[in-house]
């Protein structure tokens, strides 16, 4: 950090030493010295002015300036070049100097050095009257050369670059730019000498376009092009000579000469560089009347600003989305050690940063989910959709019912809460999936050899937690009362217990397998806790998760859901497609990792499965039309959060509505105008995916999914085993060991004890799927025996003669 100028490490200038330098230096420069000999002063013995004192001061002042690496503003694009917001601690856009109007360049030499051309790195006749105006009375007068002053911004650039906070900032700024008193008076000295150095490494258009580059034309406005796009709209190279005066005056004072702040003294200031333009032979007469005759307001076309993720609302509400993108470059390694760096890096580094965001997608997923659920619903409740492709882990839309807003002043209906992400990329901590979790037991149920014919029992009725399995081990002995949202009774199929949605039905599914096999398959295609959590946030094992208790972000539900749509690759999400730097070198992003992380055969045997929804409960969705699709609905105990999560071959879209704020029934809530008894994922969820389905695949291709192996349709066969001479109770329990539904039926004849076991139906023997009804028939003992009478040894004579009925000649 730039604080003050030393002669020497350790040794400070003294206010006589600063003068007696200062003197000897602006003598030798008018002798030609400085300027003609190179950096060090040579002694002059017979000028006594000189002394040897201010040749070694002179010597020990530093003189090479380290060029700083500009701040420069990052851009956000969508992935077809959409500009989504900019980020940066200065608004700068550096171009060449070819790329800078000539009256641009004219208007800046003109105002604030016009011997710029003719003179070396210092002007020793300014020096000298500069230091007997600024000696001899309490006014200050600057006497730098453009040189000088692009020495002086590169001090400032290079100690903004070595502080990390405000304050320090504020203190490099000061110490850079003092210019009063002895420590001025040194700093100008070094100034001069680097400037010097400068000039004999680098020509007059070099320094003129560094200049051009790194000056400050605003509060936040820095460089020439993004004034010019700023305050007119354009850019640096279509500058006119009017536009070019207004700019050149601002840096004498950017905050007093900004025309958006002060048009009065901004234009006051014009007319001056106009003035200075007209003597030195760069304007007209002409040009100058008219000049000065043009109220500054009427020349100037501000540029809407870009800055922070708010300016993105604008791209059909993309703002979340983009706030998604800078907090993953915020937490991310590959971008920095630490957050600090990070945070400089987006701010200052000049990044071109393309997403994997879909314009039109986005647009109908903004306007969708607000005709679900308008943003300002007097009801309050929340909807959000995360949009993602699947083969890629492209995240292509996201929007929820919300508009993004991160200042401190929110206004209705505004937040900066990101409905749809993990809680370290938005802060929520998403909501319970409900039923839209049970293909997830569906997965290890096809994983452990299980299939769609087999039988599940969906009775509702009270169960306990030591019928599941838990790493191998039976659970607790805890009560644990299920009903069934969407009814149900009874035994049903595996593929009728998914299409219903029948909790109990799925209970019994997991209670054949682990309940942490289902989990860590879930983890298996990125399936996690939305909170704030250590560790892989993995869904704990509980019987209640099989059914969705803990809370999970749409995004996830999306990309999960994404693995089966792909045949089983999943990938991580990504929103990042490229980043390039201010040099043009391409930055390494975040890696999709897409690997085979489920069969496709059980990939195709699970979209089978959820490809048969929609005519599945009491509030039907309806299929996309001229589409294969799948998809599970999801509601809460009590109505508190509902969910759609569908997908296509092409896409893969989540859709959440509920409260943001917690648990809270939509029961008899009036949502967007209409009061339900209860609302369900089949409510708004549903239609909303549909609706934004339709428009998001339009035109594109209507795609289908491999048909699964049969394994997965009719699932293990297994033989049924002889019950004969048990009794019915034993019967029963051989049959449920063998994986087999009992229920027992007539009795029937046997050779067996009355009561016990006769048969089964199937028979023994018989190989059938598991979970298959099998029949006891009890044994009623063995059938009786009928006695005949012995048959009449004289039957009377039949008429007409002949044999007895039936008998053959």
């Amino acid at each position: 950090m730039v604080s003050s100028v030393r002669s020497a490490p350790g040794r400070r200038i003294t206010a006589p030493q600063v003068l007696g330098l200062l003197l000897a230096f602006v003598l030798m420069s008018g002798l030609g010295g400085v300027l003609s000999a190179g950096l060090v002063m040579p002694a002059v013995g017979a000028t006594s002015t000189v002394t040897n004192q201010s040749v070694r001061l002179f010597d020990d002042l530093p003189e090479e300036l380290e060029t700083p690496a500009l701040s420069e503003k990052s851009v956000v694009l969508a992935s077809d070049g959409t500009l989504l917001a900019e980020f940066y601690l200065q608004n700068r856009i550096v171009v060449p100097l070819d790329q800078v109007s000539q009256p641009m360049r004219d208007a800046v030499v003109a105002i604030e050095d016009h011997r710029f051309y003719e003179h070396g790195a210092i002007d020793p006749q300014g020096m000298l009257r500069a230091l007997v105006q600024n000696v001899t009375t309490d006014d200050t007068q600057g006497a730098s050369t453009l040189t000088q002053q692009y020495v002086k911004n590169a001090l400032v650039q290079a100690a903004l670059e070595a502080s990390s906070t405000d304050a320090e900032r504020a203190a490099a700024i000061e110490a850079a730019t003092t210019s009063d008193g002895t420590e001025g008076i040194a700093r100008k000295l070094a100034e001069a000498k680097m400037a010097i150095a400068l000039e004999q490494r680098w020509t007059k258009d070099q320094i003129l376009e560094a200049y051009l580059n790194i000056a400050q034309f605003g509060l936040s406005v820095y460089g020439v092009e993004a004034a010019a796009q700023f305050y007119f709209s354009t850019s640096a190279a279509n500058l006119n000579y009017l536009q070019a005066a207004t700019i050149a005056g601002i840096t004498r004072g950017p905050s007093l000469y900004d025309p958006t702040r002060n048009p009065e003294e901004s234009q006051g200031r014009r007319d001056r560089v106009l003035k200075r333009m007209l003597e030195t032979g760069k304007i007209t007469q002409e040009e100058y009347d008219a000049g000065v005759a043009m109220p500054i307001a009427d020349t100037l076309f501000i540029g809407v600003p870009k800055a922070t993720c708010m300016a993105a609302n604008a791209v059909g509400g993309a703002g979340f989305f983009c706030d998604y993108v800078t907090k993953i470059i915020a937490t991310d390694p590959i971008f920095g050690e630490d957050k600090a760096s990070r945070s400089q890096l987006l701010l200052e580094g000049g990044l071109t940063i393309t997403t994997t965001l879909n314009v039109g997608m986005q647009v109908a997923a903004n306007e969708e989910v607000q005709a679900g659920v308008p943003v300002l619903d007097a009801s309050g409740v929340g909807s959000a959709i995360s949009v993602v492709q699947p083969g890629t882990g492209q995240v292509l839309a996201m929007a929820q019912n919300r508009v993004y807003n991160n200042t401190s002043t929110v206004g209705p209906g505004e937040t900066s809460v990101n409905f749809n992400t993990d809680n370290k990329y938005g802060s929520a901590s998403g909501f319970p999936p409900g039923s839209t979790f049970k293909p997830f037991t569906l997965l290890q149920w096809f994983k452990d050899g299980h299939g769609l014919s087999e039988m599940v029992n969906g009775t509702a009725r009270m169960r306990n937690e030591n019928e599941f399995t838990t790493c191998g081990a039976p659970g607790p002995n805890k009560p644990w009362k299920l009903g069934n949202s969407e009814g149900g009774s009874g035994v049903m199929t595996v593929q009728d217990a998914t299409r219903r949605s029948v909790n109990n039905a799925y209970a019994d599914m997991a209670a054949q397998l682990d309940l942490c096999a289902i989990m860590d398959g879930a983890a298996e295609i990125g399936v996690h806790r939305a909170g704030g959590l250590a560790g892989d946030g993995r869904f704990d094992p509980f019987p209640a998760n099989v059914i969705g208790s803990q809370s999970i972000a749409p995004l996830t539900m999306a990309n999960a859901f994404a693995t089966f749509a792909s045949g089983g690759v999943y990938c991580d999400p990504v929103a990042i497609t490229s980043i390039v730097n201010r040099a043009g070198d391409q930055l390494p992003v975040p890696s999709a990792n897409c690997r085979q992380a489920i069969d496709p055969g059980i990939a195709a045997a699970m979209n089978y499965a959820l490809s048969q929804v929609w005519t599945g409960t009491g509030r039907p969705i309806g299929a996309l039309p001229g589409r294969v699709a799948a998809g599970k609905t999801g509601t809460t105990s009590e109505n508190e959060h509902t969910w759609f999560v569908g997908y296509t071959p092409q896409l893969a879209t989540a859709v959440w509505v509920g409260f943001p704020d917690g648990m809270r029934p939509m029961q008899n809530v009036p949502i967007n105008g209409v009061t339900r008894r209860n609302v369900y994922g089949s409510t708004i969820a549903g239609p909303t995916w549909k609706r934004f389905m339709i428009r998001a695949l339009d035109g594109q291709p209507a795609l289908g999914f491999a048909a699964p192996p049969q394994q997965y349709l009719t699932g293990m066969k297994f033989t049924v085993p002889s019950i004969g001479g048990m009794s019915v109770d034993q019967a029963a329990r051989t049959l449920k060991e063998a994986g087999f539904n009992p229920t027992v039926g007539n009795p029937i004849y046997s050779s067996y004890a009355p009561g016990s076991a006769a048969a089964s139906d199937p028979p023994a023997g018989a190989s059938i799927v598991r979970g298959s009804g099998v029949t006891i028939h009890p044994s009623a003992g063995p059938e009786p025996v009928v006695v005949q009478p012995p048959p009449d040894q004289n039957p009377p004579p039949t008429p007409g003669g002949g044999n007895p009925p039936g008998n053959k000649p």
